[in-house]
């Protein structure tokens, strides 16, 4: 089963990487962003790449610049997430053939990301936008469209975000934090799979 949890690792260093993504994929997650304002994360990505192959969709978070979307491209990225909907970021991931997640909380957000190729839509902060809020946008999206809600959203709330239309849901703390180790990851990753197929068979 391929589920729409995107787990966001703000904090990863190299050395735990290969480890963080094993526990990912074991536990049924397997898109993984890896924020850019980690610690050397071009590192950590590219061996989270080679390591896991065609098991994750692994790419980058906080991606700001057309720079950093084509140094994700070069060592084989296949994911850029943003917290903002900068046309030229998702123009620039398209063309490197990646998906493109990028941050959006109007509608005049929204329409524009599409416009520009966005893949998805990361409602950021979702906690602040609201049930209500997403629920108006909602209903004037595409039904198409992948919505993630991002940001203050946990295991709890999933079925009343999924009763609500949203698609997807980026995972950060409550998934990894620094100092985690790898086998504590796995249970919360598990913890948070086994919400998301409730949430989503009971639906």
């Amino acid at each position: 089963m391929t589920r729409n949890i995107i787990a966001i690792l703000r904090g990863i260093t190299p050395p735990e990487a290969c480890a963080m993504t094993d526990a990912l994929i074991g536990a049924g997650i397997t898109k993984i962003e890896v924020p850019l304002n980690s610690p050397d994360p071009f590192d950590s990505i590219a061996m989270m790449i080679e390591h896991a192959g065609t098991r994750a969709t692994i790419g980058a978070g906080t991606v700001l610049s057309v720079k950093n979307v084509e140094r994700l491209a070069s060592i084989g990225a296949r994911m850029v997430v943003s917290p903002d909907a900068n046309p030229d970021v998702i123009a620039a991931t398209k063309a490197a053939g990646m998906l493109s997640y990028p941050g959006v909380f109007t509608a005049t957000e929204c329409f524009a990301a599409l416009r520009a190729g966005a893949d998805g839509l990361k409602f950021f902060p979702a906690f602040k936008l609201g049930l209500d809020g997403f629920k108006a946008l909602k209903a004037v999206l595409p039904t198409e469209a992948e919505t993630f809600a991002v940001g203050g959203v946990g295991p709890d709330d999933f079925l009343v975000w999924k009763n609500a239309g949203i698609t997807g849901f980026g995972m950060g703390s409550s998934l990894y934090h620094p100092g985690i180790t790898a086998d504590q990851m796995e249970v919360h990753a598990a913890a948070t799979v086994a919400a998301y197929d409730k949430a989503f068979a009971d639906g």
